[in-house]
């Protein structure tokens, strides 16, 4: 690859520039960033702004020397919407915040003992069928979402909304080059709303009506809810922050690689997780879904190779400004369910398969039985939606269950190996063949 800069990492793009160069990375992340609110219903607004506020943090804790930008995770789509059925809004943020604290808990611990502690703990082995997991058992969503009405009845007219959007999203993904490819959700729901807007059910009155700056309705803890710390919230948020926690990791090493520089050196893989944990505890405090590095931005990197900080910057900035534009976010809510529906369906499938790759990549053998027994367990116990009730009406269940027991059978089972010391080098060369 080559990865020899058109922008370092702290140069300063020129303003004629600038505003382009940022537009990139904001089209990049715009629609999973709002497709995660939208399916778990929080305000896409607010998801933007928190989005913005988060990169900004990271950049910050990072000492502006890893470029990447932050926005909505699909791994905690299930906790959250669990989390807000139990106890409404609140309990989601307060879950969010739990989930930023462990990434806190574990950026400290990382800084005082090393980061290989985390690698023996979480090989591909468990974080693997766990993504599938994460993927597979949000399926039926997806499906329920692209073959319903709003009255949830059956319609072919909706199914077909849906159909043309997914339709657009794989020959985006597929065909599109340069920058196109990297937006393919985003062209997918462009396409599918016109599709919508073209057989009727699209009500664009909202954007009519709103105004050009509103001030979204964030959700502020001792304001908008009391609150409130349960067991229930650890066990649904806990397992899943210490998985994604191999994402994090994974997008590190990609982004070392893309840039030329060992990330998980230095600045640290400590302070990267603390700025991912930050950046949730931010989106938890305003009434947004929990952040994650973003693929789709790496790959913008790795494409245009402007790796400027102050480029991620100036998109968080941009992010910030749309989540204030009413009109902006009137026109997201008539996005019909649909056009969403049949953009799930591929993504949700591709973090199933992003599991498989994992694997793959990690030459992981079936044949052997130790990694057999643990997949197996994993995968039936995640997708089954396993419950173990404790005490103290504690309830661990789904993927969280799954993570959990997987991560206990690496730990007991006989013949675990142990992760290389050298994880740039030992790992850089497979994760960058995702981007390449």
């Amino acid at each position: 690859m080559n990865n020899k800069p058109i922008l370092d990492v702290k140069d300063v793009p020129k303003p004629s520039q600038w505003l382009t160069l940022s537009l990139q990375h904001l089209f990049a992340m715009f629609g999973a960033t709002i497709l995660v609110p939208y399916l778990v219903g929080l305000s896409p607004a607010i998801a933007l702004i928190s989005s913005g506020l988060g990169t900004l943090a990271f950049l910050l804790i990072t000492k502006f020397q890893v470029p990447a930008y932050l926005g909505s995770s699909f791994a905690f789509i299930a906790p959250v919407i669990a989390a807000k059925a139990s106890g409404g809004p609140g309990a989601a943020m307060v879950g969010t915040f739990i989930a930023g604290l462990v990434y806190g808990i574990v950026a400290l611990v990382i800084s005082k003992a090393g980061h290989r502690w985390i690698m023996n703990l979480l090989p591909p082995i468990v974080v693997g069928p766990v993504i599938i997991v994460i993927g597979l058992a949000l399926s039926s969503t997806a499906v329920g979402m692209a073959m319903n009405n709003p009255a949830g009845k059956y319609s072919m007219l909706h199914f077909s909304v849906a159909l043309v959007t997914l339709a657009a999203t794989i020959i985006f993904s597929i065909y599109a080059k340069k920058m196109l490819s990297i937006i393919p959700i985003l062209g997918g729901i462009v396409v599918g709303y016109l599709y919508a807007l073209m057989v009727g059910i699209v009500d664009f009155s909202p954007v009519l009506k709103a105004n050009w700056f509103e001030m979204p309705e964030f959700i502020i803890p001792f304001v908008s809810y009391k609150v409130k710390f349960t067991w229930d919230l650890a066990a649904l948020m806990i397992p899943v922050a210490v998985v994604t926690l191999s994402e994090h990791i994974g997008h590190q090493l990609v982004l070392s690689k893309v840039v030329g520089h060992d990330y998980i050196k230095e600045p640290g893989l400590h302070r990267s997780i603390l700025g991912d944990g930050t950046a949730t505890m931010i989106s938890a405090l305003i009434g947004g879904p929990p952040k994650t590095t973003y693929g789709e931005n790496i790959g913008v990197l790795a494409i245009t190779r402007v790796y400027s900080v102050y480029v991620i910057a100036g998109a968080a900035v941009l992010a910030i400004i749309f989540g204030f534009i009413g009109k902006v976010t009137a026109l997201i809510q008539t996005i019909p369910t649909p056009v969403m529906g049949g953009v799930s369906i591929l993504l949700f499938g591709i973090i199933a398969s992003s599991g498989l790759r994992m694997l793959v990549d990690s030459k992981i053998d079936f044949g052997d039985k130790r990694n057999l027994v643990i997949s197996s367990v994993i995968l039936v116990i995640g997708i089954g939606g396993a419950i173990v009730k404790l005490p103290f009406n504690i309830q661990v269940q789904g993927m969280a269950l799954a993570a959990i027991i997987g991560v206990l059978l690496n730990l007991i089972l006989p013949g675990r190996q142990c992760a290389e010391e050298n994880m740039f080098e030992a790992e850089q060369t497979n994760e960058t063949k995702k981007i390449a």
